[in-house]
């Protein structure tokens, strides 16, 4: 995407370029100024959208997988895996996650793939 005005053909197109904010008065009397990157702003809302896009664009890249033939598998305990749901979903991939019976399963309801919990990790 050219600037933040853009509309994006799917979500990936919204993954990274996200924005930076100076923290004034954090950095208030210091000879530096603090900034964050907003990583929040990303679709799922996690910097690990960018790993995810890159994982499921290389792959196709290289050969290795394509929608129509791969259901991708991926054993997280949060946010890979969510950003994986988000980005496996726009590019129209099946999709499990396995996670450890402790996790949290409220963010991920919505991303529309198979979950396997009641996992115990050793």
């Amino acid at each position: 995407m050219a600037d933040r005005e853009s509309i994006g053909t799917d979500i990936i197109d919204l993954v990274g370029n996200t924005p930076m904010v100076y923290l004034n008065k954090v950095s208030k009397g210091c000879k530096g100024k603090v900034a964050i990157k907003l990583e929040y702003y990303n679709p799922a809302c996690s910097i690990k959208d960018r790993i995810s896009k890159s994982m499921i664009l290389e792959a196709e890249k290289s050969g290795k997988i394509n929608p129509e033939k791969n259901v991708l598998v991926e054993v997280t305990s949060g946010n890979t895996g969510i950003g994986l749901a988000a980005m496996a979903a726009a590019k129209g991939y099946k999709l499990v996650i396995v996670m450890p019976s402790s996790c949290s399963s409220e963010r991920v309801k919505d991303f529309g793939f198979l979950l396997v919990k009641k996992f115990n990790f050793l």
